[in-house]
């Protein structure tokens, strides 16, 4: 995905959306990730895709002793330490998957709309609880698989524009997709739920909490669109702890 975000004209493009000027107050899914994320206070964090790096600072911020944010475009990595003044907080352009070269491990790993980029999730899944110790938490963010199950990621629409229904298709083929993404094509990876959730199981990771977030009532009705996201769920937030 690095060679797709350090395109300058799809970098531009992604810079106007609402996450990326308002950070985390602009993502439609924080007022539900947040409630799931974990005590911070003294532990190692690593962000896996950290963008602009808001969730770094945002786990600094509420105590953590150290955060490493890995990411594998250069211009993610510029703006997100134009964004930062905190030695707690280290920037690297690593891929996600080689995350098995750090060194260290970390009581919390976090990971926001950036897995269903990779090709070999178990394997991934394997690494991030390698580096977790016992008691180490694990969250993610991820498209929902209703989401991305016909692969084209829009509305089917009458005449008029207006939205009639989404389409789910081909459900149980995890292959690798194209989309159109602020005008791009986007390759990435539709899993099944039973995919995400079994194989964070099958790591020694325990489930604590699975979200399907909504809008809220405020965002719904100030925010024209939005309550057609109460139509179909777009994002899947899981919370785990390491067991074994």
């Amino acid at each position: 995905m690095a060679a797709i975000y350090d395109n300058p004209d799809f970098f531009k493009a992604y810079s106007q959306m609402d996450r990326s000027k308002k950070g985390l107050a602009g993502a439609g899914e924080w007022h539900e990730l947040k409630t799931v994320l974990p005590d911070f206070t003294g532990k190692r964090v690593l962000d896996l895709g950290c963008g602009y790096g808001w969730h770094c600072r945002y786990a600094a911020d509420h105590g953590a002793k150290s955060v490493l944010g890995i990411d594998t475009s250069a211009k993610m990595l510029a703006k997100a330490s134009e964004l930062t003044d905190d030695k707690r907080i280290t920037y690297r352009q690593l891929d996600v998957q080689a995350i098995d070269q750090l060194p260290e491990q970390f009581e919390v790993i976090l990971s926001s709309l950036a897995i269903h980029y990779i090709a070999d999730y178990a394997e991934l899944v394997g690494k991030i609880s390698d580096k977790l110790p016992i008691g180490g938490q694990f969250v993610m963010s991820v498209e929902h698989p209703i989401f991305t199950a016909q692969g084209n990621e829009e509305w089917v629409t009458d005449e008029q524009g207006h939205n009639l229904y989404w389409p789910v298709d081909r459900y149980f083929d995890e292959s690798k997709q194209e989309t159109d993404f602020l005008g791009h094509r986007i390759k990435k990876y539709h899993r099944t739920l039973t995919t995400y959730l079994n194989t964070l199981l099958d790591n020694h990771l325990r489930l604590d909490r699975v979200i399907e977030p909504t809008p809220t009532a405020e965002i719904v009705k100030t925010i024209p669109g939005m309550a057609d996201e109460l139509r179909r769920p777009m994002m899947l937030i899981v919370a785990t702890t390491k067991t074994a």
